[in-house]
């Protein structure tokens, strides 16, 4: 289990400082959008996924493991969205994009920690096709919960559903890790 949660932190690590890279790039302007639309770039994320893996052919020399790493990253910047007011601005200082990323991003690993301990690192023994295929059913019930309003009846809500989203593609970077590391 510790050596989950340290690949969890080089991943996350990774990921942030992307993340951080492309907010001095770029500035916040991914605040523009609107949770759905968020949820629309996952969507194509793990369709390209999906797709690769189907076909077992990519045209586009980008990696599955930087569609992974958005997922991740754009998971964080959905519940980053969800917590700030409508009237927030667009741009927001480094720094407290930077806290908010931390904030979710540490959640989300108590989260992966306690269910990791109660599931037994199952997804150890998973397809990486099969965590794929999570991913999409998590943004699937995404985009039902953004169609009913945010209302769940006895669902886990939204939140909940990004932090699970982060924690599959974090368990697909580390099993393509491996992989590499067993040729």
């Amino acid at each position: 289990m510790q050596h989950t949660l340290e690949q969890f932190d080089a991943i996350l690590a990774l990921c942030r400082n992307l993340f951080e890279k492309k907010t001095r790039d770029y500035g916040t302007a991914w605040r523009i959008l609107r949770p759905s639309s968020l949820t629309d770039q996952l969507f194509i994320k793990a369709r390209r996924i999906r797709s690769i893996e189907e076909k077992g052919l990519q045209m586009v020399p980008d990696g599955i493991g930087d569609d992974y790493i958005g997922l991740i990253n754009y998971s964080i910047m959905a519940m980053i969205q969800l917590e700030l007011p409508a009237d927030a601005p667009v741009e927001l200082p480094l720094e407290e994009a930077l806290r908010l990323y931390g904030n979710y991003a540490e959640q989300t690993r108590e989260l992966l920690a306690a269910k990791n301990h109660d599931y037994g690192e199952a997804w150890r023994d998973m397809r990486l096709s099969s965590i794929t295929d999570l991913i999409l059913m998590k943004i699937l019930r995404i985009k039902q919960i953004e169609d009913n309003a945010g209302q769940t009846l006895v669902s886990e809500g939204l939140q909940a559903n990004y932090q699970d989203i982060v924690n599959y593609a974090i368990f697909a970077l580390i099993k393509l890790q491996e992989q590499k590391q067993q040729v």
